[in-house]
Order: C-alpha cells, then sequence, then structure tokens
C-alpha cells in the first residue's frame, strides 16, 4: 500500500520539487498551500491532493489534515515546507513584519506539527520533516528575523525529539544552504522604513552579494532528494545539510573561533575581511 506525505508550502520551489519526487517514488501526495486552485500540474497527477492550508490561519489547518485523512486514511511523513525571509535592516522592521515571519515560520510550522501529533502517536509511527537552513546555525547579515526563526525551528525540533522517541516519531531538520528558487527574488519581504537611510551604503554592499548566493545555488530538486531520504532512512538522525556547499559551511561553522567565522561572513557578503 502506497505510503502519504503531506507538505506545506507545496505551490512552489523545495516545496512542488518535493511534491514531484514523493510522487514520482510511487507516494499519495497531500500537497497543501494558500492558493490549490493555481496548483494545475500538481492537480493533474494521480494520488496527488492539493488543499488550501494557510500555516498563519489556524482554522484552516485541522480542515487539511481532516481532508489528507479522509482520502488517504493515514500519512505517513509531514514536511513542514512553507515559509519565507524577511530582508533588510532590523531597525526597518516593524513589529507588524517580525510578527508575521514568526507567524509562518515557527507558529505556523508548531501549530501544523501539533496537529499530526495525536495521529502519528496513535499509529506509534511518523517522521517529521521540517526545513530549517544553514541559517539556523549561521547568521548573515540583513536577515536577523529570518535567522531568529530558523534558528527556533532547530531548537524545537531538537527538543521535541527526546519527547517523541517514545511514539517510534521520527524528528528531522532539513538544512538547505542557498537554493536556487524565488527566495531571493519572490519569497522576501524587504524592510523599508521612510526617511532611514543609515544602513543604504550597507545595504548596497551586501544584496548583491546575497542575490548572487541564490544565483549560484542548488537547484530545489537537491534538496528534495534530502528531504525525501530523511523521510526514508528509518535511523534516529535530526540534521541534513542539503546543498548549496551546506555541509562545508555547518562544518567551519563548528570548527573554527568566532572570530575566524565572523571574518568569512565578512568578506563573502560586505567584501572585507575585519
Amino acid at each position: 500500500m502506497p505510503k502519504t506525505v503531506f507538505i506545506t508550502g507545496a505551490s512552489t520551489g523545495i516545496g512542488y520539487a518535493t511534491a514531484q519526487l514523493f510522487h514520482q517514488k510511487g507516494w499519495n501526495v497531500v500537497a497543501t498551500m494558500r492558493s490549490p486552485e493555481k496548483a494545475t500540474s500538481l492537480a493533474q497527477l494521480d494520488n496527488v491532493l492539493c488543499l488550501p492550508l494557510d500555516v498563519t490561519n489556524f482554522s484552516s489547518i485541522q480542515p487539511a489534515v481532516d481532508a489528507a485523512l479522509e482520502r488517504f486514511a493515514a500519512i505517513d511523513v509531514l514536511v513542514n515546507n512553507a515559509g519565507y525571509g524577511l530582508l533588510g535592516a532590523f531597525e526597518a522592521c516593524t513589529a507588524e513584519q517580525i510578527q508575521r515571519q514568526f507567524a509562518t515560520n515557527v507558529f505556523g510550522l508548531m501549530e501544523v506539527t501539533r496537529a499530526f501529533l495525536p495521529h502519528f502517536r496513535s499509529r506509534r509511527s511518523g517522521v517529521i520533516v521540517s526545513i530549517a537552513s544553514i541559517g539556523g546555525r549561521i547568521a548573515f547579515p540583513l536577515y536577523s528575523p529570518y535567522h531568529s526563526t530558523k534558528w527556533a525551528v532547530e531548537g524545537f525540533s531538537d527538543s521535541l525529539q527526546y519527547e517523541l522517541e517514545p511514539f517510534n516519531i521520527r524528528v528531522k531538520l532539513i538544512e538547505p544552504g542557498p537554493i536556487k528558487t524565488d527566495f531571493y527574488t519572490r519569497s522576501p519581504e524587504i524592510s523599508q522604513q521612510p526617511g532611514l537611510t543609515a544602513y543604504d551604503s550597507f545595504i548596497a554592499k551586501v544584496m548583491p552579494n546575497m542575490t548572487k548566493s541564490g544565483e549560484t545555488g542548488s537547484p530545489p530538486e537537491v534538496t528534495a532528494a534530502v528531504i525525501f531520504q530523511a523521510a526514508t532512512d528509518g535511523i534516529q538522525r535530526l540534521r541534513y545539510p542539503a546543498g548549496g556547499n551546506a555541509g562545508m559551511l555547518l562544518l567551519l561553522r563548528k570548527l573554527l573561533p568566532d572570530a575566524m567565522f565572523a571574518a568569512i561572513v565578512r568578506a563573502a557578503t560586505i567584501g572585507r575581511s575585519s
């Protein structure tokens, strides 16, 4: 009997590539997104169910879970993929922007996870795969709220794994490096404050380098393959680097002193080493 995966944020990028890959592997796929009527290519595939789900609208979560279970009877894997990046100087960020960033990347992810726990516990089986980032353990300029959310996802998942082990529920973190998706173009929300120009020269130095990292990053299919590996390897492993030199960067962050690694970040993003 085919297994079933439930994916949030499946309309584009990593979520879309993941839905395609699981389908190719013979799985049933529940592809959720804010506007499923736009998912014409996914909706045409056999054993793919496209459902509306906005992770910031908690009332939309349980109906999507219920509809998925009604169609496929059981869910084997949850992929928490929905997210976006708030970009810009922190001083220019509004309280509403920061709250929205956390609502999507952290609170929505937690609420979707909570909705699946009774089902996974009753089956004494399940895999929760959450898309974090190398930005959950490494920080770059102009992404402070985004990094804050990804560090939160890392801590949440690291703790949750111990609670769920007795129920044979595995928790996985995917840590992509730069990915060639619309994350750097369509996905980011840019913070701006009228009259605040103090950061303009800094932003002008950093932004071209950050954009270039996206243009030269790994395709989303690379991360989708790591997601599939994490979902199916059957081992109690938490973290999975994915593409974009993620493994090397995380290793350097682990081995190098803070000052030395910060110098590397400055050189790569600002163009100076100190």
